[in-house]
């Protein structure tokens, strides 16, 4: 639980992504002897240090492909409802206020705003997010459902898209995230929470059996088709993602660690996130306890926006640093920046550090997609490293 693309955006995804192959532009980023530079080569003011100074949560940037970037978040000043923050660099953000309001006497929408991401579809801007719905006859205390609001610009004011959620799948949901596929077709991807979800596993069954926790709850993750125009979905939900079901998987370590470490009776997969690199699908997503310093990324790979989905043998890629002598943890509910002009992609995260506290800050760091198509997310940073945009 947290407290907290018919459109030019959309081809950029599909085809721009494809056709550039996700390959790493190092010709602007080497000297005059043709050796790549190193940070010492920058000056002052191309480097930067994370964390950015926003306090976000579940951070995603929309590229306006204007040389204007949207910084959306949970939290970030906005009262029921959302704030964005814009940039030209990534790195510098000015606060432009709030953009959604929630909680009106004519809205479905009453609390827990979480989680917005913002498209850009034939002109118009649509806003995906997840809030607690105030249709509640069996006073749930997680009734949590996705909503849709539009808008002609950015920064607002976005409104409702019809005064419901998108759909009721008979369970609560949060995390959503919307991806176009090369035939025009959109697809919703998000989390059914862990509330009321118990689920018998070999990791329910150990803990148990210390007498730490009597059951463990579970969040999963689901896709289905989009209708095209928001409206609702098409089809029944498919299951992707979940927790590992056996202790000797290769995710189960890290995705286990609430449980493991005694903080918590839960399981969690959700803040996905989905694009596709040449004939592969990738879908990133966050597990363990969003409020604590196990927090982190891991992804699976598909040959269709709906799977099967096989995770990496690489995750968890984004992670605490405190192990290696960093100040990060909580790293988590990450987004993608494609910078196509330069061929970089960048991760966007929250996380927190020694001076944030309990607060969750927005970082951004460099992810590389291999040869052999493992991701790898050169973070958390909180040293000086170039600026995203610098070679541009």
């Amino acid at each position: 639980m947290k407290l907290f693309k018919a459109s030019t955006q959309s081809r950029f995804f599909c085809k721009a992504c494809v056709s550039l192959g996700f390959a790493i532009f190092l010709n602007s980023c080497k000297s005059k002897e043709g050796n790549v530079e190193s940070k010492d080569d920058f000056t002052e003011t191309e480097m930067y240090s994370n964390p950015l100074n926003v306090e976000f949560g579940d951070p995603y940037i929309l590229n306006n492909e204007d040389d204007t970037y949207y910084l959306y978040g949970t939290g970030g000043g906005a009262v029921d409802g959302f704030a964005t923050y814009s940039s030209t660099d990534l790195v510098n953000w000015e606060f432009q206020g709030q953009v959604y309001k929630g909680n009106t006497e004519d809205s479905w929408a009453i609390d827990a705003f979480w989680a917005p991401e913002v498209y850009k579809f034939d002109d118009k801007y649509y806003m995906f997010f997840s809030a607690q719905w105030k249709n509640n006859p069996n006073n749930e205390l997680e009734n949590f459902k996705i909503g849709v609001a539009v808008s002609d610009s950015p920064k607002g004011p976005f409104e409702d898209l019809q005064n419901q959620p998108l759909f009721d799948p008979g369970y609560p949901i949060i995390d959503a995230n919307v991806y176009q596929d090369e035939d025009g077709k959109f697809y919703l991807y998000y989390s059914r929470v862990a509330y009321k979800h118990p689920v018998e596993s070999e990791v329910a069954e150990w803990a148990r059996d210390k007498g730490w926790f009597d059951e463990i709850e579970e969040s999963w993750v689901y896709g289905v088709e989009l209708k095209p125009d928001f409206t609702g979905v098409i089809g029944e939900p498919v299951l992707l993602l979940r927790p590992p079901k056996t202790m000797d998987d290769k995710n189960a370590e890290w995705e286990s660690r609430s449980v493991t470490s005694k903080e918590v009776n839960r399981r969690w997969t959700e803040g996905s996130y989905t694009f596709k690199n040449k004939e592969t699908y990738y879908i990133m997503y966050s597990a363990n306890f969003y409020g604590g310093e196990n927090y982190a990324v891991g992804y699976a790979t598909g040959d269709s926006p709906l799977g099967p989905f096989t995770k990496a043998d690489n995750n968890p890629v984004l992670e605490k640093n405190t192990g290696k002598g960093g100040e990060v943890t909580g790293t988590g509910h990450n987004s993608l920046v494609f910078l196509k002009d330069i061929n970089k992609i960048y991760c966007v995260y929250h996380g927190r550090t020694k001076s944030s506290g309990d607060e969750r800050v927005v970082f951004i760091d460099e992810l590389k997609i291999k040869d052999n198509g493992r991701l790898v997310v050169e973070g958390p940073t909180t040293e000086p490293i170039p600026k995203p945009l610098t070679n541009e």
